[in-house]
């Protein structure tokens, strides 16, 4: 099948190796950053969606596909429909008893998710890093961190671009002794800090990797603990937010006449 989703893949992954929290807590990492198609009844309005319940043996559920095609091709015809990111949908359903039917006969990834296991995944999207401010006495070059961790850090930090400027990880050392690791971003206003600091969360989380193991920081280009980065941490550049495009009015280049029709 040429036309699998990051759903699909990580679907498979977790049914191929039940017994493998890693291969669960990718499928959920996946589930959380897709954009969904969930099913309404009528068409959403003033911020208001209601979407179409279905009464199973098992409970309560509500049907969501992350394909727009593989949402028709269940109902046989256009139905209102909300997209929204997994993330967002777990956190509307979270303490309502209602579970999730993902691409229920449309696709490898079918899956009913119960309610308990929405509420688990909201309030596991919660959990952030401790952030430091400047309790850091030394600073090394990274080690003993999994490949895994890595990968999924710089995965995140792609989604974050327009947040931050660049992130150095480091190895850190306390004014106790205490060693660890410090994921340090450079010129992140102050409301974009909560964020960054929840995609590192989400990193750690679904790496399967203790909270502890990695700190967060912010600091500014001209903190002197910037340069310190530079000479021993691993560098992240995030992306670029896009650039606005400008148009011209018609006739103010003058190199470019206006087209006469």
């Amino acid at each position: 099948m040429t036309d699998l989703t990051p759903l699909d893949t990580a679907h498979a992954g977790m049914e191929a190796a039940p017994e493998d929290d890693t291969a669960r807590l990718r499928f959920y990492e996946r589930l959380a950053d897709s954009e969904l198609m969930l099913l309404l009844t009528e068409e959403a309005r003033d911020d208001t969606a209601n979407p179409r319940l279905f009464e199973t043996s098992s409970g309560t559920f509500v049907l969501a596909f992350d394909r727009e095609d593989r949402l028709t091709r269940f109902t046989g015809e256009p139905v209102p429909y909300l997209a929204l990111s997994g993330r967002s949908l777990a956190g509307m359903l979270a303490g309502q008893g209602v579970g999730l039917g993902l691409n229920l006969d449309v696709a490898p990834s079918e899956i009913l998710i119960p309610a308990g296991a929405l509420d688990w995944l909201t309030d596991t999207l919660t959990h952030a890093p401790d952030v430091i401010d400047g309790d850091i006495a030394e600073l090394r070059a990274p080690g003993n961190l999994p490949d895994h961790l890595l990968a999924a850090l710089d995965t995140k930090l792609a989604t974050t671009g327009g947040l931050a400027d660049h992130a150095y990880l480091a190895g850190t050392l306390d004014a106790q002794g205490g060693a660890g690791h410090v994921l340090a971003f450079i010129g992140a206003p102050d409301k974009a800090q909560p964020a960054l600091a929840a995609a590192v969360g989400e990193a750690l989380t679904f790496s399967g990797i203790e909270a502890g193991t990695l700190d967060v920081a912010f600091f500014e280009p001209s903190d002197p603990i910037a340069a310190r980065l530079v000479r021993t941490g691993l560098r992240f550049d995030l992306p670029k937010p896009p650039e606005p495009e400008t148009r011209l009015a018609p006739g103010s280049n003058p190199g470019k006449p206006p087209i006469l029709r």
